[in-house]
Parts: structure tokens; sequence; C-alpha cells
């Protein structure tokens, strides 16, 4: 990594990120720029949901900067819900999904271990 400051324009977000889906898309910001972290802008229409994924090795915090959703996980028994100025984590290879149950659009801001990030869908809880 550099020493030089690096800036992602908010017209630069990279919707090409993998791991998208319908009504919820992962926009990368800061990928490929540090061997350690990377970032990216979540952002879910209203009254829609992931797909049930895991980050593989990457840990997650997340950072609720509009709106209101929430985090299932433990086979979808569990919820988290979130509110603008919220934090949450997320540890490696753990179940869940993200919901915004709201009639409002949400938007949460991604910070992940590793340099690029990770998405891996599954076929329900416990899927493949």
């Amino acid at each position: 990594m550099s020493n030089s400051v690096s800036v992602t324009r908010a017209s630069e977000l990279d919707e090409g990120t993998g791991g998208q889906t319908a009504g919820m898309v992962r926009k990368g910001a800061i990928i490929d720029k540090s061997d350690k972290i990377c970032s990216l802008v979540m952002c879910a229409e209203a009254h829609t949901s992931s797909a049930v994924h895991h980050h593989g090795d990457q840990d997650t915090i997340v950072y609720a900067a509009k709106g209101h959703g929430s985090i299932l996980f433990d086979g979808g028994k569990e919820r988290k819900d979130l509110s603008p100025g919220d934090f949450a984590i997320i540890p490696a290879y753990t179940e869940h999904q993200e919901a915004n149950q709201s009639d409002q659009p949400v938007e949460w801001v991604i910070v992940r271990t590793g340099r690029t990030p990770v998405t891996v869908n599954l076929d329900g809880w416990g899927g493949i």
C-alpha cells in the first residue's frame, strides 16, 4: 500500500462488486487499495431482502447511514434492527440476511477485512 491518500467519489462507486440481489445493491468504494480492508455501500430499496449469505473469512462492520433495516441470523431465528448511526459486526462465515421491511430505502456503509469483498450467496439457511 502506498503512503498516498486515495479518494473514491460517490459517482465512482462500483456496482460490479458481485453478490447482488434484486432490490439490494452493493457498490464497491475502497477495493484493492489496501491489503487488510475494503469498503462498500449497500443500498436496499423498500421491502427487499438479500439472499442468505456469508462473507467467507472476512469479518464485516456495518454502519447504518440511512433508513431502518435488519440483520437476520442464526437460521433466521435472530434479528438485530439498525437505525441511522448504529453499528453492527458480523463475524466471518456467519450466515445472515439483510432486510429492509420499511417503506424507505436503507443505506449501509460496510467495511470488511480483506483486499476485496467476498459474498457467498446460499440456497437458504445452511445452504450451499
